[in-house]
């Protein structure tokens, strides 16, 4: 069978892959704290037809290797953490990371397992608790949950590092020394999604798989404000995940006439005995 084939199946199933994350970005441009994905390529190892000769001084000059290819093999699927911009909701609930960072939850207190997420929209429960929107706890700076308000409690704000700011009926603000935790992670590509806005920290994230929890606006760690009344949206841009469309479509369609000639080149041989 001709090589020109298989290297044609082999572009067709890496730009089917490219529009397969394509149409993941676009369907959650409007999901909160959703990092867009790109595909990148890596050629396949060619086939030596002949190799290298080298040149022998004042007699004959050097020969370069003759080589096909054989097609194409995806290299990588990234995340790129990019920030999103963001959108003002004033809730006080509502919180995004100015900076690096990801919010802490965990599915219950008797839970071990924790997961990142830049997604702030979170609310207080029956229970006055703080939690995302699918129930599980927000993790304070010790990685402590639940985050608990007090029934005296009747208005609070969050500040920049995070702490929650009781609110007395006389209008004074007090400090009620806890904190919203955020973990800082060494290498966010290597973070793991696990769906629902969570990502799940693995070694190739941070050497050891595990991060430390701290308070938002550390200069030491590097992690960023927390600003309240906002969220961080989506950071696909529409106009380069249709632009990339359309080179995946013109990529694949250009595959499926390798694979259409070839077939031609093939009944031609198969017609060499009538």
């Amino acid at each position: 069978m001709l090589r020109s084939m298989y290297s044609g199946v082999s572009g067709m199933r890496g730009f089917q892959t490219k529009l397969d994350v394509i149409g993941n970005n676009i369907a959650n441009v409007n999901t909160v704290g959703f990092k867009a994905g790109r595909v990148m390529f890596k050629d396949i190892l060619s086939q030596s037809m002949s190799g290298v000769t080298a040149p022998v001084e004042g007699t004959t000059g050097g020969v370069n290797a003759k080589q096909v290819g054989l097609g194409v093999a995806v290299s990588a699927i990234d995340t790129i953490h990019t920030p999103g911009s963001a959108m003002t909701t004033n809730v006080p609930t509502d919180l995004r990371i100015d900076g690096d960072g990801f919010f802490i939850v965990k599915p219950s207190s008797e839970s071990d397992a924790s997961y990142l997420t830049r997604a702030g929209n979170f609310t207080l429960d029956a229970n006055r608790q703080l939690v995302n929107a699918d129930g599980m706890l927000v993790a304070s700076s010790e990685g402590e949950v639940p985050i608990q308000l007090d029934e005296a409690v009747t208005a609070f704000s969050i500040s920049q590092s995070g702490e929650i700011v009781a609110i007395g009926a006389d209008g004074n603000a007090t400090g009620t020394g806890t904190f919203i935790g955020v973990a800082k992670v060494t290498n966010p590509g290597g973070l793991e999604k696990v769906g629902g806005n969570l990502y799940r920290v693995t070694a190739n994230a941070n050497a050891d798989g595990t991060f430390e929890p701290t308070t938002a606006a550390n200069a030491e760690l590097g992690t960023g404000a927390i600003i309240s009344g906002q969220l961080e949206m989506s950071n696909v841009d529409l106009t380069n995940e249709f632009t990339e469309m359309i080179v995946a479509q013109r990529g694949f369609q250009a595959n499926s006439k390798i694979i259409t000639t070839s077939d031609d080149i093939l009944q031609e041989v198969v017609n060499l005995k009538r």
